[in-house]
C-alpha cells in the first residue's frame, strides 16, 4: 500500500461506511441542500474515524457472488414474512403458537454468528435472543412455531449454509 493511500485510510477508514451515513443523514432530514451535504459527509467522516479503535477486525469476505444471492434471499424473505405475520395479526381468529426454541450453530465465526442472529431478528416474526458461546447456540423466539425441527432446518438451509459459504 502506498504512503498516500495509507494517509487516507486514516482519515477515512471505513469510506463505504461514511458514505452510508451521508446519505443516511439526508434521508434522516428529508432535504437535500449543500448545508446538510457538508454536514453528512463531516458525520460520516467523523464518525467511523473517532470509533475506529472500537471496531472488531475486518470481516473478510471469501466469496462475493454467495453475499449477493444471500441478500436477495433475505430480501424476498423480509418481504415474505412480512406479509405473513401482517395477516396472522389481523386475522379476525388468531391461532398464533409463539415458541422459543434453541439453535444449534454450525458457523464459529463471530462475525457470521452475528450476521445470523440479526437475520433471524431482521424476518418479521422471529427474534434472537441470547448466544450461548459455550454451546454455540442461539435462543430464538418465534411467534407461530409449529415444528422446532423445521424451523432450525429453514434457517440452516436458508441463512446458515450460505453464511458458512460466504465467509470460509
Amino acid at each position: 500500500m502506498t504512503p498516500s493511500a495509507r494517509r487516507w485510510l486514516h482519515w477515512l477508514p471505513h469510506p463505504l461506511f461514511s458514505v452510508f451515513l451521508a446519505l443516511l443523514w439526508l434521508l434522516m432530514v428529508n432535504e437535500v441542500s449543500v448545508a446538510h451535504a457538508l454536514l453528512g459527509l463531516a458525520l460520516g467522516v467523523a464518525i467511523p474515524f473517532v470509533t475506529h479503535g472500537f471496531w472488531p477486525e475486518e470481516a473478510r469476505i471469501r466469496r462475493p457472488l454467495p453475499l449477493l444471492r444471500y441478500l436477495l434471499v433475505l430480501l424476498v424473505d423480509i418481504l415474505r414474512s412480512n406479509l405473513v405475520v401482517a395477516l396472522r395479526i389481523l386475522r379476525p381468529a388468531r391461532h398464533l403458537k409463539p415458541g422459543f426454541f434453541t439453535y444449534p450453530l454450525a458457523l464459529e465465526d463471530d462475525f457470521a454468528i452475528t450476521i445470523l442472529a440479526s437475520t433471524i431478528s431482521l424476518t418479521p416474526g422471529t427474534v434472537s435472543l441470547h448466544h450461548d458461546a459455550k454451546a454455540n447456540t442461539l435462543l430464538v423466539h418465534a411467534l407461530h412455531l409449529e415444528d422446532e425441527a423445521e424451523a432450525i432446518a429453514a434457517i440452516r438451509e436458508r441463512y446458515e449454509k450460505p453464511l458458512e459459504e460466504i465467509f470460509r
